[in-house]
């Protein structure tokens, strides 16, 4: 975790030496990676946990585990995949089966952050933009959309006609308009 730290502080270093007056948007940028570093940087955390946890249970070190992530990262396809499969299968024999199942279990339950973020990003890239025209207290509305807005198609099907809310609580909560203070209209 460490390593990957100095990284992300070498280059918010370098954005801000590169800000300066003349760019006040990545002054802005680096202040913000800045203030947001461990934040960004905890979804590394919970996969090394999940990998020091595999590498325990397999009783294997943990350089060996984080091959394997890194297997799974080429297209299987492949001939380097394939190459690096046998190299591991010969390395680790009875075990590399049930590793490979462990490893990805881990990978598939752990989110990307750098996809999270793009997705985010692509989605309310507009909103923002809008924003500026709007004022700032569209925020508050913006953030009652997004947040009741359900779920028309996800990868994961538990996700599908769900809203952000309900999958972060657990709770269903009332339709947009209650929120908004409307009372529902109920047919006698």
């Amino acid at each position: 975790m460490n390593v990957r730290q100095e990284l992300f502080d070498f280059i918010a270093t370098e954005l801000q030496q590169r800000g300066g007056k003349s760019y006040p948007t990545i002054r802005k940028l680096a202040k913000a990676l800045q203030n947001q570093r461990d934040q960004l940087l905890a979804f590394a955390g919970i996969l090394d946990q999940k990998l020091v946890e595999i590498s325990e249970d397999f009783e294997l070190p943990l350089l060996t585990i984080r091959e394997v992530c890194l297997l799974y990262r080429k297209q299987p396809t492949s001939d380097a995949y394939w190459a690096r499969w046998n190299q591991l299968h010969t390395q680790l024999s009875g075990k590399f089966h049930g590793l490979m199942g462990a490893v990805g279990e881990a990978l598939k339950a752990t989110p990307r952050a750098s996809s999270m973020v793009g997705n985010l990003n692509s989605r309310l890239r507009n909103y923002f933009f809008l924003r500026k025209r709007l004022g700032d207290d569209y925020l508050n509305l913006l953030q009652l959309f997004l947040n009741s807005r359900c779920f028309i198609r996800s990868l994961k099907p538990e996700r599908v006609g769900k809203s952000p809310k309900q999958l972060l609580t657990g709770e269903a909560h009332p339709h947009w308009l209650e929120m908004l203070g409307f009372k529902r209209f109920q047919r006698a």
